[in-house]
């Protein structure tokens, strides 16, 4: 199947590996590909996300908060608020333990050959990405049709992340054909 990926749908997966491994997930899921797809500023879905204020440091921010993760930001303005300077805090431990001494732990098993696995969910979106192709008789999956995958999907953290931003799931979903039936034309 990725034979048939265009260069930015095959970099948006391979980015998307690369945010799950900065995350420190062992997997990847539809709320890694959806960053895969935002890494990619000047790319058509990119900027369809971009209709709805979505960038690539919102979306990391949006996708931590809806995992419960780490917010640097509210975690120094929560300890600025009680009087405690996240800064000098960091720089005291670092002088006394080295750099990146309040960093997370490390991942609690090696990382996998290869890089996380896609879960049953980020599997459903390569199949429903590849549909959405198949469906317009798409030479080239590109990034629109990952975007209607994901889309498509339906559920997940991904899909509450661009709920949460406001984004309107149909009207999107509409562009984003819109935006791809007019590629092919272009292209044919």
């Amino acid at each position: 199947m990725f034979e048939r990926f265009a260069t930015e749908a095959r970099r948006a997966v391979a980015l998307a590996g690369g945010e799950a491994r900065r995350m420190r997930h062992d997997h990847l899921g539809a709320e890694h590909l959806l960053l895969g797809l935002l890494a990619q500023p000047q790319d058509p879905a990119a900027r369809l996300l971009g209709r709805w204020g979505l960038d690539l440091a919102g979306g990391r921010h949006a996708v931590l908060r809806a995992l419960g993760g780490h917010e640097p930001e509210r975690d120094a303005a929560a300890l600025a608020a009680i009087g405690i300077d996240l800064a000098a805090v960091r720089a005291a431990v670092e002088s006394e333990f080295g750099p990146g001494a309040l960093d997370g732990p490390p991942p609690a098993r090696r990382p996998r050959r290869g890089g996380p696995r896609f879960t049953d969910r980020g599997r459903r979106v390569m199949v429903l990405t590849l549909r959405a192709a198949t469906g317009q008789r798409a030479r080239r999956i590109e990034t629109g049709h990952l975007l209607l995958g994901l889309l498509r999907e339906g559920g997940g953290t991904a899909v509450r992340v661009l709920r949460d931003q406001g984004v309107d799931l149909a009207e999107l979903e509409r562009a984003t054909e819109a935006s791809l039936v007019g590629g092919l034309r272009a292209a044919s």
